[in-house]
């Protein structure tokens, strides 16, 4: 019976073909934004993690002040020194890098050519810490640090806006009052989940921006980069305990410093962006409940159109789950072909907004079939009263219908 009901749901819907696609509009608009607003959230996800997993491989941040961020209070709180780190390195264990950094804005000079960028003064540590990679050259060695050498590494957006087809090892940029030998060029990060460009920099010994830029021997933040299976919770305790402890805090004091896993920050903008999506999702799926209203009248069109039909069948010997049974296939038939072409469509949008938003397109099968058997479920709910109105029909008044 099902499969003869399904056969003429068809032939009723191949004889009205405009009518169903204006009927199944509704669900495949509904079908199609869901599975495009997840699929681009999930992406948006993905480029976010991937962006965080960038700043460094198990990377713990220590900041002066209480809070992180373009507003935290770092200016009231003093800054770190040198022999912070070299505590650190010492009293710590499970630690693969231990970085300290001092930045400084600059305008870099080579030629006719120059750029605002941000100097960063550390150790080879930092390379490590913040999971950069060189693409040429070499990083600083033990004399260059010791003695502050007028060597940087610069990153890719320094190489091309200053020496597009020039190769830049040899040559000398001008920093400042002082000019620095470019031993080594980093590959590329690009934007930071913050949108900064990571590339936008300048490497150089730590000794040689406290003389040359900074002026004193203050550090503005320490990188810790933990090994691979050490317990981070720990190292971030024994890390506060330490500087508690170098800072001279009394007991009941608050901490006047900030140590910020880059988890943390991973987990707090994956959970944004993972919110943002299911609001998104649920508010496309709003058209999904406008698509079954739309199947619902048309079937009730449909009954008043075939009372005639339905009289007939009842009459000879149809029963009434019969009829009910074909008009509940014909609207679940229509809102699984809106849920099918729902899905197509969405698919080709999400692979093309994809690429313009420079997001990864993210598969998420559970959605896809989610969304198809919502639409298939819109089209019972929706379509069981116009089903039931036609099984309930009285023959006698169905054949004299005209």
């Amino acid at each position: 019976m099902f499969w003869s009901s399904l056969l003429l749901a068809l032939r009723a819907i191949r004889r009205n073909l405009l009518r169903s696609f204006l009927t199944i509009l509704g669900i495949v608009i509904g079908v199609g934004a869901v599975i495009t607003m997840v699929t681009l959230g999930n992406g948006a996800t993905q480029a976010v993690s991937n962006q965080i997993a960038s700043l460094g491989s198990n990377l713990i941040m220590i900041r002066p002040g209480q809070r992180m961020g373009p507003m935290r209070d770092g200016s009231a709180a003093p800054n770190f020194k040198v022999g912070d780190a070299d505590a650190i390195r010492a009293q710590i264990g499970s630690l693969s890098a231990v970085a300290p950094v001092v930045n400084s804005a600059a305008t870099v000079v080579y030629s006719s050519n120059n750029w605002a960028t941000t100097i960063t003064g550390s150790n080879d540590a930092y390379f490590t810490a913040g999971n950069w990679t060189l693409a040429e050259g070499k990083a600083f060695s033990e004399s260059e640090q010791r003695a502050g050498k007028s060597v940087c590494v610069i990153g890719a957006t320094i190489r091309k806006e200053l020496f597009a087809a020039d190769n830049p090892l040899g040559n000398t940029l001008r920093v400042g009052n002082f000019s620095c030998e470019v031993i080594g060029v980093l590959e590329s990060k690009g934007q930071s989940a913050m949108g900064r460009d990571q590339d936008d920099t300048v490497v150089m010994p730590l000794r040689t921006v406290q003389r040359r830029l900074a002026g004193t021997q203050d550090v503005n933040m320490l990188m810790v980069s933990v090994q691979d299976g050490g317990d981070t919770d720990r190292v971030m305790e024994e890390l506060r305990l330490l500087l508690r402890e170098r800072r001279k805090l009394a007991e009941n004091a608050d901490d006047n410093f900030s140590i910020l896993d880059t988890k943390q920050i991973a987990a707090a903008m994956t959970g944004a962006t993972k919110v943002l999506t299911m609001l998104l999702g649920a508010v496309a799926a709003v058209s999904l409940l406008v698509g079954g209203i739309g199947i619902m009248n048309i079937m009730l069109v449909s009954v008043t159109e075939r009372t005639r039909e339905i009289g007939i069948r009842l009459a000879i010997g149809a029963l009434e789950r019969e009829v009910l049974t074909q008009f509940l296939v014909e609207a679940v038939a229509l809102a699984s072909l809106g849920g099918i072409v729902g899905i197509v469509l969405a698919t080709l949008a999400s692979l093309g907004l994809a690429q313009v938003m420079q997001v990864p397109y993210v598969f998420d099968s559970s959605i896809n079939l989610l969304s198809f058997l919502f639409s298939a479920a819109i089209g019972v709910i929706f379509g069981y009263f116009p089903a039931r109105r036609a099984a309930r029909l009285d023959p006698i008044d169905a054949l004299r219908h005209e």
